[in-house]
């Protein structure tokens, strides 16, 4: 039976989602708004994520039978709740169960009751308070703006000044908005971080496999915190043990202590993790497909992953089976100049058709098109994805994609992955 899909959003994430349920026969599929990208695998309609009633509009107008959420802004405003008073299938946590990534303060306090590990932590809504507390601390520190701030509000502090001058940034000159008037600070972990996605129904859990993203702008993980710069699965950190050990005590803890509160957690599960000595500490809680995780996990699904999806919304989860290659994946992120601040648009970009030539898949996240021509139209503008046998074979492929892409001001990271071949 033939299934009317809508995916919104309009970024790599967004592009890897199409293609993936696109690859089911029975899906028909829209984007909103999408990318120039994504325009060449679904219908693109320009509406905005955050326009819930003109995104009903769409529902009603196309017939949609289920809608995947991309990014977390709707999901935090509520949209899964509406969907499901008008009885329409959506995949994702509602409104209440969506508080896991739209505060941080909220967050911390649910792992502090139900012993889910994550690092120490103080929350502040008094400027002076947090500044003292951070003169009376020892450096290095982790500073969070309580709400969303697109990837951007998480700052790692390693001396006074540069946590100072944060808190300053987040509660004084309100760089974040709203989402700045809670701080968090929290003690700085050691180890390696790990991003761990479990796709549930409340009821039944599938685990992805894990990936690691890198979010510093340069290498050596340097420079300010972007939405994530590249990202490779599988990680050889994460052994069976590990990952199981991070279901027992992260995973199925957050979902039973959501239920236990009132709040049953549909959707995905994103676990930002570091693993320290002391085992796996959670550092945030995503509830929606990473980026740029998800442009690694879903190449390496065998399954369908439209069923999957499907299974979830009607709470059949544990009819579906999934399945994963054994391959390796890597993603490299290709950025415009001056990102993650102020950067241009509208720059011509060459070499998108020889890259996947090569055999690399490469995901539009800000791209737009101009008189038949791809252009830079956001930050964060291709997500280039190359597979291998291992993943010095997925790299050595997605960097050699990348080789064959230009723009005026391009820039990427050259060592995603290199701490994993270390290994």
């Amino acid at each position: 039976m033939q299934l009317n899909v809508l995916v919104i959003g309009g970024g790599a994430r967004e592009h890897a989602l199409v293609a993936a349920i696109k690859a089911s026969p029975r899906a028909q599929v829209w984007c909103a708004p999408g990318n120039a990208g994504i325009a060449e695998l679904a219908s693109c309609v320009k509406v905005q994520p955050d326009d819930l009633q003109s995104m009903l509009t769409l529902v009603k107008e196309f017939s949609i039978d289920l809608t995947v959420v991309g990014p977390e802004n709707p999901l935090a405003a509520g949209i899964v709740d509406a969907w499901e008073e008008h009885g329409y299938r959506i995949f994702g946590p509602r409104r209440d169960a969506a508080m896991l990534e739209a505060s941080k303060v909220w967050a911390k306090k649910f792992m502090s009751r139900h012993d889910v590990p994550t690092a120490g932590y103080r929350i502040f809504t008094d400027y002076s308070k947090a500044r003292e507390f951070v003169k009376e601390s020892v450096p290095p520190l982790v500073i969070k703006a309580d709400g969303l701030a697109a990837g951007k509000g998480v700052i790692v502090a390693e001396d006074e000044s540069t946590a100072l001058e944060a808190l300053d940034r987040i509660m004084r000159d309100e760089e974040f908005g709203e989402a700045g008037r809670e701080v968090v600070i929290e003690e700085f972990l050691e180890g390696d971080e790990l991003s761990v996605l479990a796709v549930t129904d409340g009821e039944t859990i599938i685990m992805t496999p894990p990936a690691q993203d890198h979010k510093r702008i340069w290498d050596g993980d340097r420079g300010p915190n972007t939405g994530g710069m590249g990202a490779y699965s599988p990680v050889p950190v994460a052994g069976v043990e590990l990952v199981e050990d991070v279901r027992k005590r992260i995973i199925e803890p957050t979902i039973r202590g959501m239920a236990s509160e009132g709040r049953s957690y549909r959707g995905v599960l994103y676990a930002g993790l570091m693993i320290t000595s002391d085992g796996p500490k959670v550092l945030e809680f995503n509830v929606r497909f990473g980026d740029p995780e998800t442009q690694v996990l879903l190449p390496l699904y065998r399954g369908s992953f439209l069923d999957m999806v499907d299974a979830t919304c009607q709470g059949k989860l544990h009819q579906h089976k999934a399945r994963w290659s054994d391959e390796a994946a890597a993603c490299v992120v290709l950025a415009a100049e001056g990102y993650p601040g102020p950067y241009e648009k509208g720059i011509p970009i060459d070499g998108i058709d020889e890259a996947l030539a090569s055999g690399v898949e490469v995901f539009h996240a800000g791209t737009a098109r101009r008189e038949g021509q791809f252009v830079t139209a956001g930050g964060r503008v291709l997500s280039v994805v190359g597979k291998g046998a291992d993943l010095q074979k997925a790299l050595e492929r997605a960097y050699s994609g990348v080789a064959s892409i230009s723009f005026s001001g391009m820039h990427y990271r050259r060592d995603i992955g290199a701490r994993a071949l270390a290994y």
